[in-house]
């Protein structure tokens, strides 16, 4: 609701304050100024938050409900963009410019071997648990967005940079979350969004500059990334990342870009 709010208000100087006077020609000229200084995501999102506003009012009798088909939509092509990631050197640069001499630096570094190594998403890690961390078997529980529990295994160094962690700098509370914030009172992170600020503080001192977007989702793409031109198959990829159907990890057979070069046929009008 907030990421709505402040994206209908920043469009409210030029809709005015009465609703009663939207019009189609009006949603749109407004939104289409928009567009135009903004990127295709962010532009995006303000027609998703125009909708909810206008529906919004319509359920109050504030303005008429078809005005919603105003709101120009977005085509979206299955596989039409390539994931977003970085290179492997690029993921252990940013891993290690952690301060592990701090608390800071411990609980971010356990992080981001978390997200590097087993392409966790941000609520995976937000969510993590005490009793999630199986020591014995070297394991990891966790419950993804379809609610299926899954194990995955525990990489020596991603349990080390854990055990530091939890031995050295956790705070001993009341709570059974891994992760909590330093700095007293003691929490958990209100938000998945905590994990990608930490993701980009880290690459921020890495110093790597080319990615974009910067959250928890880059290291996860490029963890897949890194598998397939390692020879791993995309249904071993697939396995990790937890999709439910073949067709999610199909993307990332379009990130070799190297191999695609070698079966790549001339381009019969010439060069381009």
């Amino acid at each position: 609701i907030r990421n709505h709010v402040c994206k209908v208000r920043a469009l409210l100087a030029d809709l005015g304050d009465d609703p009663g006077r939207y019009d189609a020609t009006l949603v749109r000229d407004v939104l289409l100024r928009r567009f135009a200084t903004v990127s295709w995501p962010h532009a995006q999102g303000i027609a998703t938050s125009m909708r909810m506003y206008l529906r919004f009012l319509a359920t109050g009798g504030e303005c008429p409900p078809g005005l919603v088909e105003a709101v120009p939509k977005f085509p979206r092509w299955r596989l039409s963009v390539l994931p977003r990631y970085i290179s492997i050197d690029d993921v252990e640069r940013v891993i290690g410019s952690c301060d592990t001499a701090t608390p800071v630096g411990l609980r971010d570094r356990a992080i981001l071997l978390l997200l590097a190594r087993l392409a966790l998403r941000a609520g995976d890690v937000t969510n993590l648990r005490l009793d999630d961390l199986d020591w014995k078997n070297a394991r990891l529980r966790v419950c993804g967005k379809s609610g299926r529990e899954v194990a995955l295994p525990l990489p020596q160094d991603v349990g080390d940079g854990l055990l530091d962690y939890i031995g050295l700098t956790r705070r001993r509370v009341g709570e059974d979350r891994v992760f909590l914030t330093v700095h007293a009172p003691h929490r958990p992170f209100a938000s998945s969004a905590a994990i990608a600020q930490i993701v980009r503080r880290a690459l921020r001192r890495a110093g790597v500059d080319n990615a974009n977007p910067r959250g928890a989702s880059l290291m996860r793409h490029s963890a897949a990334t890194a598998m397939l031109r390692s020879g791993a198959s995309l249904e071993t990829i697939g396995t990790l990342l937890r999709h439910r159907s073949p067709d999610t990890t199909a993307i990332y057979a379009k990130v070799d870009l190297p191999m695609l070069l070698t079966v790549a046929q001339p381009w019969i009008g010439g060069v381009r």
